[in-house]
């Protein structure tokens, strides 16, 4: 049976009733009935509920592709309106992604384009895109990258981020990266005596940064950076921004250039 034909005999069980009042009518051989008999008199009986179950069930076996057509137009259009709210929530919170004073920029300041990099030093994905990232800047040349510290996978991944800011309200962007650089490669847990030996290698007073993690300052960094990744429902690292895309989860190096060609237009 054609796809046609098969939606044809659902319609075909569905019209029954209606065609015999509608022929009876053309030759005046039964008074017009009112929406609600004509409703009734169409109904399926229980009879045919059942054949046209079974027939629907017997299509749907031997033409499994229709079930997967199917669940192809639904994720096209679902994923089409949810770039419609991204847009929207892009343009909403659009200051506080790309003018936030606190947030690292990397790359090109002056860029034509700007990637925003939600992370957590302790994702997987995120360190397995972390070169990729860097990789991108390197070949593009033109694109500006925006950090938003996302520590959203335990204390180990929020004593990262107390860290990283830390050091970057203590010492600047240089020593950010530096500190950036070396989380994401980080292994062990960062507890005082690893994050103190780390600040060491950074050239830094270990004990003040340790002292700076939980002070009023890096705290409000982060509460802002998770509060915006509420607001723009992300749930899962990383997650980047680019253009007026939103793209959750791990993208390899083809697929960001991809993106970003698409941004360009």
């Amino acid at each position: 049976m054609s796809n046609s034909a098969f939606l044809a005999m659902g319609a075909g069980v569905v019209g029954l009733g209606a065609l015999g009042l509608i022929g009876l009518s053309a030759v005046g051989g039964a008074p017009k009935e009112a929406p609600a008999q004509i409703a009734a008199s169409t109904a399926l009986s229980g009879a045919e509920q059942d054949a046209f179950r079974s027939e629907v069930r017997a299509y749907l076996m031997d033409n499994p592709e229709v079930l997967m057509e199917a669940i192809g137009v639904l994720e096209a259009r679902q994923a089409e309106q949810q770039a419609a709210g991204d847009v929207e929530m892009l343009r909403v919170n659009a200051d506080d992604l790309y003018n936030d004073p606190n947030s690292w920029i990397g790359g090109n300041p002056d860029g034509d384009i700007t990637i925003v990099e939600f992370l957590d030093y302790r994702c997987g994905y995120c360190r397995r895109a972390h070169g990729e990232v860097n990789e991108l800047l390197t070949s593009d040349g033109n694109i500006r990258l925006i950090v938003k510290e996302f520590p959203i996978l335990g204390e180990a991944s929020l004593r990262s981020s107390q860290f990283a800011v830390a050091v970057k309200l203590a010492a600047g962007d240089e020593a950010y990266k530096a500190a950036h650089d070396a989380l994401i490669d980080l292994r062990p847990d960062p507890s005082d005596a690893v994050l103190a030996q780390l600040a060491a290698t950074l050239g830094l007073d270990g004990e003040a940064i340790i002292a700076d993690m939980t002070g009023d300052a890096v705290q409000k960094v982060i509460a802002e950076n998770l509060a915006l990744g509420q607001r723009l429902s992300i749930n899962g690292t990383p997650t980047f921004v680019m253009g007026d895309q939103m793209v959750r989860g791990y993208l390899p190096l083809e697929g960001m250039q991809q993106v970003v060609a698409e941004e360009r237009g």
